[in-house]
């Protein structure tokens, strides 16, 4: 029989090893024991999208979250009216599994990085036959970002710890370069940016006026030569934003440019939007 995965998001390859999890199969719907699963598999380090996730924190299992397993409306609209605020949020629906050590079986092979990111704390499962729908979200107000100025220096912090080894941005190789000095004017730029996205609702390098990166960062008061930006919506922590970034080979090269010499960063939330956080970080050389 073949198995389906389906996910609002992509699927990530991963490589494991599967350890038998259940011992109860007798569960007549199996959410509860899913949810036992993950977390069990969540409490110990895994290999994952070729490299090693370490343990996170067992998930909540939420009724709010459990949706209907063919809902069609928003993601973000349906938990609202169901009382949860979500800044972070993932739907991945399996079908044909037939209980829950399937659906652990078929969420651990194609799934791994999103049951394993730390930036998820409550869960939702609803079951109808073989089809499951899981939800992984994150509430507003409970997000990992900490503050606007503890965030930016994170950020630098972490473009800067990329930036001192070399690496690969997709088939290109970058040798390690000088690290990135803090410019308040990116900064601003940055900042203004992530807080158009959040209040506007989308998702783009180009807003609504048709601005570029290069007119925000002159609008912000920057006269250098050389910029770049790299943008991201939907994860809870500016360490999960640099690792997507990190991942991306685009914007893994803008943030190993060896031409780039200072950088600004900013993330803004709107629990109206669709992603609740969106991260800019813009790069320029004077």
């Amino acid at each position: 029989m073949r198995h389906t995965v389906r996910s609002c998001r992509f699927a990530s390859l991963c490589l494991l090893t599967l350890l038998p999890l259940f011992t109860n199969p007798a569960h007549a719907r199996g959410e509860g024991q899913l949810v036992q699963a993950i977390n069990d598999y969540r409490s110990q380090s895994h290999r994952c999208d070729w490299r090693t996730l370490r343990p996170s924190q067992p998930l909540v299992l939420r009724s709010s979250l459990a949706l209907p397993i063919g809902f069609r409306a928003g993601l973000r609209e349906t938990l609202k009216d169901a009382g949860y605020q979500a800044q972070t949020v993932r739907s991945i629906r399996l079908t044909d599994a037939r209980d829950a050590e399937e659906a652990f079986e078929m969420l651990a092979d194609e799934h791994c990085a999103a049951l394993l990111d730390n930036q998820y704390a409550d869960i939702g499962v609803n079951r109808v036959g073989d089809e499951w729908r899981v939800v992984l979200a994150q509430p507003m107000g409970g997000s990992r970002v900490g503050n606007v100025a503890s965030a930016d220096k994170t950020l630098l912090a972490q473009v800067n710890a990329a930036r001192a080894r070399s690496r690969m941005c997709g088939r290109q190789r970058f040798a390690a370069a000088r690290p990135l000095s803090w410019n308040a004017a990116l900064g601003t730029a940055a900042q203004g940016h992530s807080r158009a996205m959040a209040r506007g609702n989308y998702f783009a390098h180009q807003d609504p006026d048709g601005r570029s990166v290069a007119d925000r960062a002159k609008g912000a008061g920057f006269r250098g030569r050389k910029l770049g930006e790299n943008i991201a919506a939907g994860q809870g922590s500016p360490s999960k934003a640099m690792q997507d970034w990190l991942a991306s080979p685009g914007h893994c090269a803008n943030l190993m440019n060896p031409m780039f010499t200072q950088v600004g960063a900013a993330y803004a939330t709107d629990s109206r939007s669709d992603a609740g956080v969106y991260w800019t970080m813009v790069f320029g050389a004077p």
